[in-house]
């Protein structure tokens, strides 16, 4: 039994691959989130921005940010 393989493993060769394809869906999947809570902020009302604790001027300046930031 200790010759078998243990086949979970990942070779040296496809770990690359993988690291970069999971760090490129990580951030498209972080600026999605990003766009969408934007999309959020700025259906918000004062009331609802002052229970927040953001002001009118942090808002605009997130709101202005591109969706990758």
């Amino acid at each position: 039994m200790d010759h078998l393989l243990d086949l979970a493993t990942t070779s040296p060769q496809s770990k690359p691959r993988f690291t970069w394809t999971r760090r490129l869906l990580g951030g498209l999947a972080d600026s999605l989130e990003r766009a969408r809570t934007r999309r959020l902020l700025a259906q918000l009302d004062g009331r609802q921005l002052s229970d927040l604790g953001i002001s009118p001027s942090d808002r605009v300046r997130e709101l202005d940010k591109p969706f990758w930031r």
